[in-house]
């Protein structure tokens, strides 16, 4: 969809981008003073394409350290420019360890964040006694054999609406409700490989990794079903974890109602 032009003026369209990145050299995923995340490495790229200081907003944020298979980020732009010249050109100026997958012109009402109906994280775990070179920081290792079906029996605990406070130790979610939708939790076995795939309405901050510290004591036998069930119905801030390092946490999807 073309700019919308009024006589000799450029209107603004609102432009969606699908981001792919590694996370181990950036503070997170949002603007910071004076340390690289992934936000500002894009709007530097964009005023390389274009001249415009545009502004992105993300459909979530995302750690120091963690990665990203479908970021969504959007930002508004009096660019002529196609889809494809904007995925050509960003990823030209932009480092080799972030990518634009691909890009939509959008509505002007459209929001990353507040739109999204679901976000899917994957976490990745070595379970293997020696350390893998090709592994390091994309995956935590556990050296001790884990019990998969505990750690699936446990996921099942987590699906439906729950209070997660005690999954996050953010002391700023007491302001404001700690409810979320878990659509999907489970965990399987790849080889050498544990993945633990979570989707829900949204996520607290730092509850993939505090849940996923959870699994790992039930799959350690450290934590029985039940304790794992009273974590959830306790609803006591920090309650959860110890949680796992941010660089094995993969945001692997955004979705929308209306598609994107």
């Amino acid at each position: 969809m073309p700019p919308v032009v009024l006589g000799d003026t450029k209107l603004k369209t609102r432009l969606a981008l699908v981001v792919e990145y590694d996370g181990e050299c950036y503070a997170g995923s949002q603007w910071q003073p004076e340390v690289l995340t992934i936000q500002s490495e894009i709007e530097k790229a964009l005023y390389k394409l274009t001249g415009e200081s545009a502004r992105v907003t993300m459909a979530g944020r995302t750690d120091a350290g963690v990665h990203a298979a479908g970021q969504v980020v959007a930002f508004d732009t009096e660019s002529s420019l196609e889809e494809r010249a904007f995925v050509s050109g960003l990823n030209h100026f932009l480092p080799l360890d972030i990518a634009v997958k691909s890009a939509r012109r959008m509505s002007l009402a459209f929001d990353p964040r507040r739109h999204a109906s679901k976000r899917e994280y994957e976490y990745f775990i070595l379970n293997s006694a020696t350390r893998s070179p090709l592994w390091n920081g994309r995956a935590h290792r556990i050296a001790g054999e884990l019990n998969i079906d505990a750690m699936n029996h446990a996921c099942q605990l987590l699906i439906g609406e729950h209070d997660f406070a005690s999954f996050t130790s953010n002391t700023e979610d007491e302001e404001r409700t700690t409810v979320r939708y878990m659509y999907h939790a489970s965990a399987r076995r790849d080889g050498r490989m544990v993945i633990v795939r979570m989707m829900a309405s949204a996520f607290l901050l730092h509850q993939v990794r505090n849940t996923v510290g959870t699994l790992l004591r039930v799959g350690q036998g450290k934590m029985t079903l039940q304790e794992f069930q009273s974590i959830i119905n306790t609803c006591e801030f920090g309650l959860a974890g110890p949680a796992v390092p941010s660089y094995g946490l993969y945001l692997k999807s955004v979705y929308y109602e209306e598609g994107f």
